[in-house]
């Protein structure tokens, strides 16, 4: 065991854990966290989606000394109140049903509207390669995604 922090949705949090433990669950485990959730258990699915530092990563394979930066969840993206402009496109297009794997597809839009607020199509499909929704809601996140960059435009110009 060892006593590792970790910052997630900007609290740190001290936990005395096995280091090789995966990020996922001493997010659900030791936190209490109902996002991400165990989908695959692979790094195949994205349902266990977290952001450190801004940047995707797959919490099920990530061990928990392996974290260097500052975790953000889904519950930190943004609130009930205040839903974060991705949050808000998805329900207002409606795009996920099931709503398991919710985490990376919304986690995965957010970080690439962060580095690139005006994405093309294909690169949507590109850093969304790799996530599952068994759903086939493909089509309705390509819409959050563009109103999500449409929303965030208008509040910075």
């Amino acid at each position: 065991m060892a006593v590792i922090t970790l910052d997630v949705d900007g609290t740190a949090h001290r936990l005395d854990v096995e280091p090789e433990m995966p990020l996922l669950y001493a997010l659900r485990d030791e936190l209490g966290l109902n996002n991400p959730r165990f989908g695959c258990g692979l790094a195949q699915c994205g349902s266990c989606t977290v952001l450190m530092d801004g940047q995707p990563i797959r919490a099920c394979v990530v061990p928990v000394a392996a974290v260097t930066g500052k975790v953000q969840t889904l519950s930190g993206l943004g609130t009930a109140e205040e839903p974060h402009p991705v949050q808000q496109a998805f329900i207002d297009e409606q795009a996920l049903f099931c709503g398991y794997c919710m985490n990376g597809w919304i986690l995965y839009a957010a970080a690439l509207l962060e580095s690139d607020p005006n994405p093309s199509d294909e690169a949507i499909r590109q850093a969304f390669t790799g996530l599952k929704c068994r759903c086939g809601s493909h089509s309705a996140i390509l819409r959050a995604v563009k109103r999500a960059a449409a929303t965030l435009s208008n509040r910075e110009g």
